[in-house]
C-alpha cells in the first residue's frame, strides 16, 4: 500500500512545472505517485516531461485530492483566475508572497496549506516551512508534509505572520550562500590563488561546513569555536567577519530584514 493511494485514485493537479514544480514531481514519482494520476498545467512545459505518461495541459479531474500551485508570485493571480472551485481539494501553494486569504477567496471552503520550500529541493536537500488555514485539518497537514518531504525536511509554523521571515531566511537564503561562495573565491584570488582553484576551495568549504553543521546538530557557535585556535589564522579572520559594526552579523540582519519587508510588500500586492 502506497502513501499516495488516495492521490493515485483521485488525482493531483500541478500548476507550474518549472525548477521547483519539477523537483517536487520527480520526488513524488520516485515515491509511488503514478504518472497517469498527475495533471500538469504549464504552457511552457520542459521537453523532459513529455512522453512520461502525465496528463499535460488536460482538463482537470472532477475531484482531485490535491492542487499544487507552483507558479511565480507575479503569475499567481492569472493562475487563480483559471482554476475552478474545488471545495474538497487540498490546495497547496509554494509561491512567495501570496497569502492564505488570497487562496481562500479563490477557493472558498477549501483546506489550504501555504508552503515555502527552497532551491536545494532540486537535489532532495531542501527545507520547507508550512502553515494551514482553519479548514486544514491534521490529515490535510499530514498530506502536505508527505508531499514536501519528497524534496527535503519540513517544519510547521505557528502563524502565517512567520512566513515572510521564513522566505527571507531559507527561501532566499541559498542565493546569499551562493554569493558568499563568490566572495570567498574572489578573496582567495586576491591573495594569489588561481581563479579555478579559489572557486573549488570556496565551493567545497561551504558545502562541507553546511553538511557538518547538519550532521553534528550542535550550536554553530560551538562548531566555530572548535575550528578557532587562540591567536591563529581563523581568529584573525573572524575578528573582521564578526565585527559588530561592519562585519557579517549586521550585514545579515539588514539582508534578512530587506527580504522580509519585500515579502510583506508582495503580500500587500505591491509590485
Amino acid at each position: 500500500m502506497s502513501d499516495f493511494d488516495d492521490i493515485n485514485r483521485r488525482g493531483l493537479v500541478l500548476v507550474g512545472c518549472g525548477r521547483m514544480g519539477g523537483a517536487m514531481l520527480k520526488g513524488w514519482l520516485a515515491r509511488g505517485l503514478e504518472p497517469g494520476a498527475v495533471t500538469v498545467i504549464d504552457p511552457r512545459l520542459a521537453p523532459e516531461w513529455q512522453d512520461k505518461g502525465l496528463r499535460v495541459n488536460a482538463a482537470l479531474p472532477d475531484d482531485p485530492a490535491v492542487l499544487v500551485l507552483a507558479v511565480k508570485p507575479q503569475m499567481m493571480a492569472d493562475a487563480l483566475g483559471q482554476m475552478p472551485r474545488l471545495a474538497d481539494t487540498l490546495v497547496v501553494s509554494v509561491a512567495a508572497g501570496t497569502t492564505i486569504a488570497a487562496f481562500e477567496a479563490a477557493f472558498p471552503g477549501a483546506p489550504i496549506v501555504r508552503v515555502m520550500p527552497n532551491t536545494p529541493a532540486a537535489i532532495g536537500q531542501g527545507i520547507s516551512a508550512m502553515i494551514g488555514n482553519a479548514r486544514a485539518g491534521d490529515s490535510d497537514l499530514a498530506l502536505a508534509e508527505l508531499l514536501m518531504s519528497a524534496v527535503g525536511r519540513v517544519v510547521r509554523l505557528e502563524s502565517e505572520d512567520q512566513m515572510d521571515a521564513v522566505t527571507a531566511l531559507s527561501g532566499s537564503g541559498p542565493a546569499y550562500v551562493f554569493h558568499m561562495i563568490e566572495a570567498m573565491a574572489a578573496a582567495g584570488e586576491a591573495q594569489g590563488l588561481a581563479p579555478a582553484l579559489a572557486l573549488d576551495l570556496a565551493r567545497a568549504t561551504v558545502a562541507g561546513a553546511g553538511a557538518l553543521a547538519v550532521h553534528e546538530d550542535e550550536d554553530p557557535a560551538r562548531l566555530r569555536e572548535n575550528v578557532t585556535s587562540p591567536g591563529g589564522t581563523t581568529a584573525a579572520g573572524l575578528r573582521e567577519l564578526m565585527d559588530a559594526e561592519r562585519g557579517l552579523p549586521p550585514l545579515m540582519a539588514r539582508t534578512i530584514a530587506a527580504a522580509t519587508e519585500r515579502g510583506r510588500q508582495l503580500g500587500r500586492g505591491q509590485a
